[in-house]
């Protein structure tokens, strides 16, 4: 059974960043404080950077939180277009975050599908995970583009039909990234979309239309096990 999704339509892209930081830091400590433990999957692109700025300056139990990353550009860690750059700057060095409880996508192989598989191998070993049913991710940040991709799960790509791994590389033209697969992402506890700005809008509606066709619109594949948030400024959700 999937949760129905959660929509708040917020006044402005500031006003959805407090409500996202809000809810964020209320998971992360309850999940610390009932299992000692806490793992979110991060977002990347230009929306969740004001929220991880934001986290920085808040009071977290940072020894018990495990960051991850939902997707990857196939970048160096330093270049411009890296996910972990954006996230180091942004919260990871303001905020001193623990070395060790930073797991990011290592994309230093010659070939993106090897470094998928390392990635998988490390998730399996840092959940403790023994079989093969993915690991559940408390918190899942996601981001949605004008296409209605998320992640680096672009429409019509062959990594929608991934269900045998749990990262996969996903392609944006000719560009590889790496990939948490929809197995994945929909066994997470809960899963937040932050979504702002009036060019999503007709995305938006695509993923909400009982018609629309999860494979041009991706976002629209994600149906968590746990609870399904999307958070819009009221640019994006004119239409809600």
């Amino acid at each position: 059974m999937t949760a129905t999704p959660i929509v708040e339509v917020l006044s402005d892209r500031a006003a959805l960043v407090a409500r996202a930081a809000d809810l964020v830091e209320g998971k992360i400590k309850e999940a610390a404080a009932e299992r000692g433990f806490c793992s979110l999957a991060l977002a990347g692109g230009s929306t969740p950077r004001p929220l991880y700025e934001e986290l920085s300056r808040r009071s977290l139990p940072l020894a018990q939180l495990h960051l991850f990353f939902g997707d990857e550009r196939y970048v160096a860690p330093d270049h411009r277009d890296s996910n972990y750059r954006m996230v180091r700057q942004a919260w990871l060095e303001p905020a001193g975050f623990p070395v060790a409880n930073i797991h990011a996508m290592d994309t230093n192989a010659a070939e993106p599908v090897e470094a998928a598989k390392a990635h998988a191998l490390m998730l399996k070993r840092i959940f403790q995970v023994e079989s093969e049913v993915p690991p559940q991710f408390d918190i899942v940040l996601l981001g949605m583009g004008d296409d209605g991709h998320t992640a680096s799960l672009f429409p019509g790509t062959d990594a929608l039909a991934v269900s045998d791994r749990w990262v996969t590389v996903g392609y944006k033209g000719d560009d590889p990234r790496l990939t948490l697969t929809l197995p994945v992402l929909n066994r997470a506890r809960s899963v937040m979309f932050l979504v702002s700005g009036a060019n999503k809008q007709t995305a938006l509606s695509h993923v909400f239309s009982e018609t629309s066709a999860g494979t041009d619109y991706p976002a629209k594949l994600i149906r968590p096990e746990g609870e399904l948030r999307w958070l819009l400024d009221v640019d994006a959700g004119k239409n809600f």
